[in-house]
């Protein structure tokens, strides 16, 4: 990682807080906590963020929330994102196949029309030079409705931010999925060995 972390007896009481919960969840305190950590008013709300995108009233189902935050990772390169986000798809009842396919999504006959619409959104969203089309917006409004392309664009914006942070300090994964990226011997990232 390019920005070390501190001790965790050096964050704040209420950020110790929320390391205990990740502990909880995950087994482990998660290293981007630590780092978003380093500030801790700016931590609480990223936090706060997830937390609301994340809960189980969401319009969205749970496994399309994380095979959209996969999606996005991959394309920010974000192995740290892609670990973890990958680990809760899977947990999430989603089977490897289709998580180790998501590269080349379009080309796969594993997607539903729902899950290839949020994917074609992501991407738009995430990939420099892309917009989103009027065409593409009418098909979301139709498919999902207002309040639920609302929800998506904001996880898809909150996965942007998140990757992107992750990805410029170098947050490693660790360990929670079985990619092959992190057993290839010549370091090949997933969307390599996919393609």
């Amino acid at each position: 990682m390019r920005i070390p972390t501190k001790p965790l007896s050096a964050y704040p009481w209420f950020i110790r807080l929320f390391f205990w919960k990740q502990r909880r969840t995950y087994g482990k305190v998660l290293e981007p906590g630590l780092l978003w950590g380093r500030s801790p008013w700016l931590f609480a709300t990223v936090a706060l963020l997830y937390g609301a995108l994340d809960r189980r009233s969401s319009p969205l189902s749970p496994a399309l929330r994380s095979l959209v935050t996969v999606r996005v990772s991959q394309i920010n390169h974000c192995d740290f994102c892609v670990d973890v986000n990958s680990a809760t798809l899977l947990k999430r009842g989603v089977a490897m196949e289709k998580v180790l396919a998501l590269p080349k999504w379009r080309d796969s006959a594993l997607y539903d029309e729902e899950e290839r619409l949020a994917l074609e959104y992501a991407e738009a969203m995430t990939r420099t030079g892309e917009q989103v089309s009027d065409s593409l917006m009418a098909r979301l409004k139709e498919r999902f409705g207002d309040d639920a392309v609302i929800e998506l664009t904001g996880l898809v914006a909150f996965q942007n931010l998140s990757s992107k942070f992750n990805s410029a300090l170098d947050v490693p994964p660790q360990g929670f999925c079985p990619l092959p990226s992190r057993a290839a011997p010549t370091g090949e990232s997933l969307e390599e060995i996919v393609r």
